[in-house]
This record gives C-alpha cells, sequence and structure tokens, in this order.
C-alpha cells in the first residue's frame, strides 16, 4: 500500500524530496499536497511533477491553510521544508494532526522550541525524522565502520576543519540564513551536518560547548575596513556595473533560480540575491567550538565561510592510533577566467582534491581505506537517503543511520548552545538547555 505525502516549503530543497518520491519510488508513493506562502512556487513544481515526471498537478495551499490541508488530504507524512524558524511550528502541527513526519535540518533552532518539538513527540507517539543526508556518503561511513572496527582503538579527542568557499559560502550571507533569528545561525543552519556527523561516528552524547565567533569577512563594515567601497554600493548583485565581481548573482542567469525566487518575488517579497557586503548581517562568518562529550570524548572544531577551498578535514586520536578523513571539493574561480587558467588551477590542486582515508596505528605501518562512492547529489548520499525515506523495500542499514528526533536535538543543541556560549563567554551544559535522556551514554540510545 501507497504512503501519502505533503510538502510544507517549496523553495530549492523540495526537489531533492519530490523528485525520487515521484520517480524511482513512486511505486510506493503518492504525493496528495503542496503548502507554501508563494503560489507562484507552487505553481512551478505543479509544471514539473506533469512535464518532468509524468505525474499529476496536486492541490496546492497556502501556508495559512496548513491545517486544512492536512484535515483534507490526510497525509501520511509530511515533509517540511520551510525556513528554519518555521520547523517547528509545521513539525508541531503535522505530530498533533496524525501525521509522521521528515523534516530538513535543521530540526530547529533554539533550546525553547526543540523543546517544544520533544514534547510533541512523546505526547502524540508520531514519528519525526531529520534527513541527515551527510550520513549516507560511502566515506563517511567507512569512517564509521573503521572507528567502530577499533582499528585507533577508543577515540579520545577529535578536530574538525570545514571550509566554505566564497561561492558556497557566500551564499549563506545572501539568503534568510544570515538573519539569526530565521536560521540560528551557521553553527545551527550548517553546522548542526558536522556536530551530527561527529555524534555518530563517535556514538556519543554531547554535553558541555564553549565557542568563540565572529564576523570577520562578509557585512560593509568588512568591506569598508579592507578598501571594497565599491562591494558596498548595491543591495542586490545584478546587471552590468557587478559583471566581474566574483560575488554577483543574478537570478535571471539561473532558471531554477529564476523560477522559484525572482519570479516569486511579488508573493512573498523575499530577495534570493541580496549583497554579502550589506549591513544587516547578524550571523558570524567564523566559529571556532570546543564540545566534551558525556563519555570524554573531546571535539576541536572550526567552521570559516570564506575560504578560497570547500572541504573538510577530520582527524580522530584513538589509545591504538589515528585516523585521518579528508574532503576537499575544489576551488571558486573568477568569472571570466580562461581555460588555460583554470586548467592551471585545476592541476595546482595536484591529489587535495577528492577524498581520502588514512589510518596510523600505533607502531604499525600505516594505510589507506577506500570507498565506493555513488552517483547522485551529496557525493552519492542523496539516492541512498531517498530509498530510507521512501522504501519499503530498501535493506536494513547496520551503521544506524536514520536520525529520530533525539539524534536531531543532539545536533542543534551544540550550535544552539555555541550561541549561547559566544553572548555569555561560558561553557554552557547541553542539559542547561534541553534534557536529552538524561541515563543515555551513547547517541544510539537516544530513542
Amino acid at each position: 500500500m501507497k504512503k501519502t505525502y505533503a510538502v510544507v516549503g517549496t523553495g530549492g530543497r523540495a526537489i531533492s524530496y519530490l523528485q525520487p518520491m515521484l520517480t524511482t519510488h513512486r511505486a510506493h508513493c503518492d504525493l496528495v499536497g503542496l503548502c507554501d506562502l508563494s503560489p507562484t512556487r507552487m505553481a512551478h513544481y505543479n509544471e514539473c511533477l506533469v512535464r518532468d515526471w509524468g505525474y499529476h498537478a496536486v492541490p496546492a495551499y497556502s501556508a495559512d491553510r496548513f491545517d486544512e490541508m492536512l484535515l483534507k488530504e490526510a497525509p501520511d507524512v509530511v515533509i517540511v521544508c520551510t525556513v528554519d524558524a518555521m520547523h517547528h511550528h509545521y513539525i508541531i502541527r503535522a505530530l498533533e494532526l496524525g501525521c509522521d513526519v521528515i523534516t530538513e535540518k535543521p530540526m530547529t533552532i533554539d533550546a525553547a522550541k526543540c523543546r517544544r518539538v520533544l514534547e510533541a513527540v512523546r505526547s502524540t507517539g508520531r514519528h519525526l525524522r531529520v534527513a541527515f543526508n551527510y550520513r549516507w556518503q560511502a566515506y563517511r561511513t567507512k569512517v564509521r565502520e573503521v572507528l567502530a572496527s577499533g582499528a585507533i582503538g577508543r577515540v579520545k579527542t577529535v578536530n574538525m576543519e570545514y571550509l566554505l568557499d566564497t561561492h558556497h559560502g557566500a551564499d549563506y550571507f545572501r539568503r534568510w540564513h544570515a538573519h539569526i533569528d530565521q536560521s540560528g545561525g551557521l553553527l545551527v543552519h550548517k553546522s548542526t551536518h558536522h556536530f551530527d556527523l561527529v555524534n555518530w561516528w563517535l556514538d556519543a552524547i554531547p554535553a558541555t560547548v564553549f565557542a568563540y565567533g565572529d564576523l570577520f569577512f562578509y557585512g560593509e563594515k568588512n568591506a569598508l575596513t579592507r578598501g571594497d567601497v565599491a562591494l558596498v554600493a548595491y543591495d542586490r548583485y545584478t546587471g552590468t556595473a557587478s559583471e566581474h565581481d566574483p560575488f554577483r548573482l543574478d537570478l535571471a542567469d539561473h532558471g531554477k533560480l529564476e523560477k522559484l525566487y525572482l519570479n516569486a518575488e511579488p508573493d512573498t517579497g523575499y530577495r534570493r540575491d541580496r549583497n554579502v557586503f550589506r549591513d544587516d548581517i547578524t550571523i558570524q562568518d567564523a566559529m571556532s567550538v570546543n564540545v566534551r562529550y558525556r563519555t570524554g570524548q573531546l571535539l576541536t572544531y572550526s567552521l570559516t565561510c570564506f575560504s578560497p577551498r570547500e572541504g573538510m578535514r577530520v582527524t580522530f586520536n584513538g589509545d591504538r592510533g589515528r585516523l585521518e578523513y579528508n574532503e576537499f571539493r575544489g576551488t571558486h574561480i573568477i568569472r571570466g577566467q580562461s581555460d588555460e587558467e583554470l586548467a592551471r588551477e585545476q592541476a595546482g590542486r595536484g591529489d587535495e582534491a577528492g577524498e581520502s582515508i588514512r589510518v596510523y596505528p600505533h607502531f604499525k605501518a600505516s594505510y589507506d581505506v577506500t570507498a565506493v562512492r555513488g552517483a547522485g547529489g551529496h557525493g552519492g548520499a542523496d539516492p541512498v537517503l531517498a530509498e530510507q525515506l521512501f522504501s519499503p523495500l530498501a535493506p536494513r542499514d547496520p551503521w544506524h543511520r536514520a536520525a529520530g528526533h533525539e539524534q536531531g536535538a543532539a545536533s542543534i543543541l551544540v550550535g544552539i548552545a555555541g550561541n549561547q556560549s559566544m553572548a555569555e563567554n561560558r561553557p554552557i551544559g547541553i542539559g542547561e538547555l534541553v534534557p536529552l535522556q538524561p541515563v543515555a551514554t551513547k547517541l544510539s540510545e537516544l530513542v
């Protein structure tokens, strides 16, 4: 019997659920409704349903008719892809009206909303799943496998450095993410992926957090300090005046962004392409975080959002050795760079681009560990996650990559505690914010 689904929030992330649901896994899924602030966006997706995926148009409900959609269409599952600050609202209402929920990360953005979500799951008995696609990528799964094998003994410390380049990183400062009351800042919106990975790799529950952070690169003040006066002249990057600016984004140049955002501006007033050097940004672009886990391990984490390169370097130090995982994905190339210049740049990166795992046992020779990346988005993770979400025939997962509400809480609470630590200049205990299961000692025990 097919499960029925409704989607609330029809921005760019919605396609990651709608396409596999209605193509690869259509035998098991039916879409019964869309809900959004923008009729234009919902009309675009209904066109895609018919034209691209051979499905049929479905009822479209305005955001203030969400309850009506659930009562009338009675979906089994609601998929939440809205602005982060509204995740809790739609999760809680869907649970209360008898639906299970799949939500985009982060589950929500602050401690009070997190407590409300956890209470709604407990009181309704419904199921909430957080879609952490990072867990499902082949090399990251292999890291978990190697650590679980005891190859480096018991892990004691972890160091993770994550770099967002001046293309990907800058994009968070154009959008609603640049306002902490909408996204929780990047320690919540983006780093929830990274904290969840470490939690899952260690099978451990975070206990205490201390953090520093600041806005070092983006924003009007930083541009003026560097002498980049011309960069602050625009509220949005369009037109010939910004043609050779590497931070330029013209939505009309991108078909998907034009249809989902530029054409929807009359509906919502939301501008997707604002200047990253404007003066109303309220989030940080560089953060440093220390975490102690209930079982004693230490994490040292940093996020930089203005790097020339993108990727991560993670090292695990155990009582029997060390594991190093590297993943880098290239460099932000200036618009207009010649083919020859691009080739030289790519060649100069050498073997640093790509992924690698190397194990350094104590008193033995080191060795490489490889994995086979699958096809599809996020390094092959998206198709594997979609199968687990939408197919009843999905194989059993021995690595427990499915994340529920407690795992979703454990990841965001590191970022939420980090935000509070930066504000108060002190360590923050996770238990001060949200009482995760007090007797649990492993992440897998949070059910």
